[in-house]
């Protein structure tokens, strides 16, 4: 399938910017914000949004809170937004989780976990682990249920959702009903994969931005075959929630999100994969200009509906 004309209208605007490895990484925040807030992606009424602290173990972590119409108690879909661990903040994704709690009918809980390259793997996985143990204790407080809590990301937050549920399967926490994975970073960039090479340039995303985000993301080398880090090389992906797992056609992360559905399946677990065939890497951010995101947001609220039906 060609790529969609709004999707490559968007890739070729964003290969005309200057490389983000070439610009000072406060500015380079500061652009991609911009950027996104230029483009007025709308955003959904929902009946309350407000800002609240998750106090764990690692630090008071930022939590937003995100509440749909009705009578609840709402499911709970907790939020890792992306941004390669480095970019992005709650604001960047409150298109994305507006349309979330407003079409799936759940709250969800978007985590404005710690940032690298100030705060370095697996300081991101921490406060995720954490904030989610402990909204899954405080949920009740905002007429959630504490029965139906759901893991969700993009891209790195894709990747730190399957982690998370991971380290919950091995270290005890709270029940996830489902894990939505959206263009999950799952593996490291060695050996490249068809995908890496096919879209390394020109499709939005390119390999030069994952080496830097991964550059700035991993500690040092042997990282890189942490599973941790990259959840594909985890030995045992059995006992895992029903997983939800969307890619893009034209996106150097495509074939890892897919080998990593496929590991789930053969690992006996429920598993859903939906392939984009003409959309580029993040197309579900650009709400309001390409159709697709928002029949994406429609597949994903379909499925937290059904999963969590009771």
């Amino acid at each position: 399938m060609e790529l969609d004309p709004g999707a490559k209208a968007l890739a070729t605007a964003i290969a005309a910017a200057p490389s983000i490895d070439t610009i000072p990484l406060e500015l380079a925040r500061e652009q991609v914000i911009k950027g996104f807030a230029k483009m007025k992606i709308p955003v959904k009424q929902v009946s309350s949004t407000r800002n609240i602290l998750a106090r764990c173990e690692c630090g008071d972590i930022p939590v937003r809170i995100y509440t749909p119409y009705g009578q609840g108690p709402f499911p709970v879909m907790v939020f890792f937004h992306g941004g390669g661990w480095v970019l992005f903040n709650l604001d960047t994704y409150d298109p994305i989780c507006t349309h979330l709690c407003s079409s799936a009918g759940c709250i969800v809980a978007s985590v404005d976990y710690r940032l690298s390259p100030e705060f370095k793997f697996p300081a991101a996985i921490d406060d995720c682990f954490e904030a989610v143990k402990w909204i899954s204790e405080h949920c009740n407080e905002w007429n959630g249920d504490p029965g139906s809590l759901n893991l969700a990301g993009d891209s790195a937050g894709g990747n730190l959702a399957t982690v998370v549920a991971i380290r919950i399967r091995d270290e005890g926490g709270p029940v996830i009903k489902s894990q939505v994975l959206i263009y999950p970073a799952t593996d490291y960039l060695q050996p490249e994969k068809p995908s890496h090479i096919k879209f390394s340039y020109g499709y939005g995303i390119t390999m030069n931005d994952l080496r830097w985000f991964w550059d700035k993301y991993l500690e040092k080398e042997e990282d890189a075959s942490n599973p941790w880090a990259a959840p594909l090389l985890a030995h045992d992906l059995s006992g895992l929630p029903p997983s939800y797992v969307i890619v893009s056609g034209y996106d150097p992360l495509r074939d890892e999100g897919i080998l990593y559905a496929e590991r789930l399946k053969e690992a006996g677990v429920r598993v859903h994969l939906s392939v984009y065939e003409d959309m580029i890497h993040g197309f579900l951010s650009y709400l309001g200009i390409l159709k697709q995101a928002a029949t994406a947001i429609e597949e994903i609220s379909g499925w937290i509906k059904k999963i969590n039906e009771k």
